[in-house]
């Protein structure tokens, strides 16, 4: 009976204890702090059963308090990394490269054009309908408020965006420098890997 009593202690306590984090994590980030547990729940009962779980994760867009981030109104269109929008082919040596240096990605974080005296080189961006975008090149068209969003297709741009007058959410200011070990980090953050499915290509391996 002790043995029960105690067991029961501590499972109050652990749960006590991961609630008080929750809610720390909560104030700090500003994460949907029901989905998040919900998503705690779902991933424990997957880990248990070792079965395939057939719960579709949140969106980014709902998983987050985007609105306590300074927000900007822009044109935001669609481009590839093509003759389309760039004009180069896959034969060029600068093809798929961004002015930052680092190449276009369709990720959870995704590169993204602006006009840098808007939004410096590193910028990150969440752009409701599209994710999360970090600014890591510029064009000649893209002048004032507005933003060219990274597709790997044009079918992508036309069928997935076109051109849209947004609201964009500024989550972190650049300082003019972005490289491929950032990008890479930002995109293999384990607290936001519940997300990235939802933005990757199905087929990427």
């Amino acid at each position: 009976m002790n043995t029960i009593k105690t067991g029961t202690k501590r499972f109050a306590m652990t749960v006590l204890f991961l609630l008080a984090i929750l809610v720390t994590l909560q104030t700090i980030t500003g994460i949907n702090l029901k989905l998040f547990i919900k998503q705690l729940v779902q991933l424990e009962a997957h880990a248990a059963s070792n079965e395939p779980t057939s719960e579709t994760p949140p969106a980014l867009e709902d998983a987050f308090d985007w609105t306590k981030y300074p927000k900007k109104t822009v044109i935001a269109t669609g481009y590839t990394a093509g003759v389309e929008s760039t004009g180069k082919n896959e034969s060029h040596p600068e093809y798929g490269i961004t002015y930052s240096g680092v190449k276009v990605k369709r990720d959870l974080y995704s590169t993204v054009a602006a006009d840098l005296s808007v939004f410096p080189i590193g910028t990150i961006l969440f752009i409701p309908g599209y994710g999360l975008g970090v600014v890591a090149d510029k064009g000649g068209a893209i002048k004032g408020n507005k933003v060219d969003l990274y597709y790997e297709t044009v079918e992508d741009v036309y069928n997935k965006w076109g051109k849209k007058e947004i609201d964009v959410y500024i989550i972190e200011q650049g300082n003019g420098k972005l490289t491929e070990a950032h990008l890479q980090a930002l995109n293999e953050d384990k607290s936001m890997q519940v997300f990235r499915q939802q933005y990757i290509r199905s087929e990427r391996k």
